[in-house]
């Protein structure tokens, strides 16, 4: 049986993605003291695909850091150089920024080109020569597997290379079933890969959104969770109590299997989020330390 409930401490965060206008800029700053008030570890920013927001996750990262949160940026590979890269983690540095997020990151359309790192373990290893320890790295993990992997060995294969090069720790892609999740834990020991491994928790809004999400990136909505979305229709109340009840019952098992916190991909609401947050009981701020 996996050995995650050997971990010591556990830590809950959140996800933004950075605005695109003064209006939605506005919007996240109102978010993020919503979100501010859990305590959460860290506020992660999304890079877009090919690093287009670049500028934007810069200040979105820079805002969250003077209001007092600490900030772990995305990092991507695609169409990145290792100029833009050391640019932007001694732009980091400078503002004492400790936390990295390293990503290989999707291709977008009629980009050619990786850039000079072609996979997630390059940047990570490039991190490391260059910063040494200043950075806290985490990566991403696929408990079901990457849409793109030739196949579950090398995929785990590809996680173990990113934990080789210097990962400290992995978020998941979202899931929703905790077997999958534990799964991927028993892989990894078998593996000797021993970091904490959190779940990413994506909550439920929108049937439309979370199944072309689902279908972008490979996340499996269950047969049984899909069938009932789908019989909602347009009863967003009905999605919403229905998607709040199925988290939290994955949330509650995935914690008392062990896992090492919650890492919630909030798309820049705060509601469900904040419900989640407190059906679960989970502490606020400081509290977190030896949760």
């Amino acid at each position: 049986m996996n050995d995650v409930s050997a971990q010591p401490r556990r830590t809950f965060s959140v996800e933004l993605f950075p605005p695109q206008t003064a209006e939605g800029a506005e919007k996240l700053r109102a978010v993020r003291r919503q979100l501010a008030e859990l305590g959460p570890e860290y506020f992660s920013v999304t890079f877009g695909a090919g690093g287009s927001t670049r500028d934007r996750t810069l200040e979105t990262v820079l805002e969250v850091r003077a209001e007092g949160q600490r900030a772990a940026p995305h990092l991507s590979c695609i169409g990145a150089t290792e100029q833009t890269i050391m640019h932007l983690l001694d732009e980091y540095r400078a503002h004492g920024i400790r936390d990295i997020v390293a990503l290989r990151g999707d291709l977008p359309s009629g980009m050619a080109t990786h850039g000079n790192f072609r996979y997630a373990s390059d940047l990570v290893e490039f991190i490391r020569a260059r910063t040494g320890d200043w950075f806290h790295i985490e990566v991403a993990a696929y408990p079901e597997f990457h849409p793109q992997a030739a196949s579950a060995q090398a995929d785990l294969a590809a996680f173990k290379r990113k934990v080789d090069a210097g990962a400290d720790a992995a978020i998941t892609q979202y899931f929703y079933n905790a077997d999958a999740y534990f799964r991927f834990i028993d892989d990894c020991d078998a593996l000797g890969i021993t970091i904490p491994i959190v779940p990413g928790i994506m909550p439920i809004s929108s049937f439309s959104r979370l199944a072309r999400f689902s279908d972008t990136c490979g996340a499996e909505i269950p047969r049984w969770m899909r069938k009932k979305l789908e019989g909602f229709g347009d009863d967003a109340d009905s999605i919403r109590a229905f998607g709040l009840d199925v988290v939290t019952a994955l949330c509650e098992r995935l914690l008392a299997g062990g896992a090492p916190g919650l890492h919630f991909y909030t798309l820049n609401q705060a509601g469900l989020t904040c419900e989640l947050w407190q059906r679960l009981g989970l502490p606020r701020g400081d509290q977190t330390a030896g949760a």
